[in-house]
């Protein structure tokens, strides 16, 4: 957080539209961005078909004392199927002292009555530790999701790691992952205190043989098994979103009343092998 006086801004930031449909444990990506714009970002990274080969854009960390639009894509003017109850929005992903919020509100936008906010990053990254510092609102059928993602609109085979905060229950959070589009590896975990109350560090360790996630710095979860560990490139994914269908895994939608909010006051990742790059790093403590 930065000690700068009180400021907010909305990101003025939009993009060209992309889609992602629904699977049976809920929303699954299928995503990404036109051929123009793929064309104009073909300085990306094409992940090879070996795991072993996996290539990677450079650590960072993004403290949001700024928004960097080198860095950030922001979802603006579609939705995600009919499964989804709101259009992403520009107008929903803001900076606030350090703070960047992606917002959900009752606003009418083409054919949904609300409105919602996504980012995902420009470059893919590989093995490495992922990790977010961030605080969830609460409301049944919404969706607040740290991931990353890669998938057939970027010729790529569907491969995604989750943290899902499914803020009908912000005591838990859900993690999961997609290999070659196949899931069923989904496990709720507990967040002390509850997503909501506080920020809290959320973050995944992917190496060539393990995935393991991580809850305010222990560890929730562990895959070994080669069938079910990503072998590509993957872009970074924060957002808000909310649906009126998904009853089973999100519960049943009621109109907040106000604008909700996923809060990121931090984001990070360290390449495999590369030191940690802030103290509160998990990569300090974890190899």
């Amino acid at each position: 957080m930065n000690s700068n006086p009180k400021t907010m801004s909305t990101i003025a930031t939009g993009g060209t539209p992309f889609t992602r449909l629904a699977g049976q444990a809920g929303l699954r990506r299928l995503s990404a961005i036109s051929a123009l714009l793929l064309a104009a970002l073909g300085s990306l990274v094409t992940a090879p078909a070996h795991a072993q080969d996996i290539q990677s854009s450079p650590s960072f960390v993004d403290d949001f004392t700024s928004f960097n639009r080198e860095r950030w894509y922001v979802s603006d003017g579609w939705s995600n199927g009919s499964h989804q109850n709101c259009t992403w929005s520009k107008g929903l992903v803001a900076l606030s002292d350090g703070v960047l919020s992606l917002g959900f509100e009752k606003q009418k936008l083409k054919d949904r009555d609300y409105a919602c906010g996504e980012i995902q990053t420009k470059q893919r990254f590989g093995y490495g530790t992922y990790e977010a510092r961030m605080k969830t609102d609460t409301g049944s059928g919404l969706n607040a999701a740290f991931f990353s993602y890669i998938g057939p609109s970027d010729k790529q085979p569907w491969d995604e790691i989750d943290f899902e905060v499914l803020t009908k229950d912000t005591s838990k959070v859900q993690v999961n992952a997609y290999i070659a589009g196949k899931g069923n590896n989904e496990k709720l975990v507990d967040v002390a205190g509850g997503a909501e109350k506080a920020f809290n560090d959320y973050a995944f360790v992917w190496q060539k043989d393990s995935l393991r996630w991580y809850v305010n710095g222990q560890l929730v979860n562990t895959i070994t098994d080669p069938a079910k560990l990503p072998t590509h490139a993957q872009k970074i994914f924060f957002s808000l979103w909310g649906s009126d269908k998904m009853t089973g895994w999100m519960g049943a939608f009621a109109d907040p009343g106000r604008k909700l909010t996923l809060e990121i006051d931090r984001v990070a990742f360290t390449a495999l092998g590369e030191p940690c790059q802030f103290p509160e790093s998990l990569a300090c403590s974890v190899k």
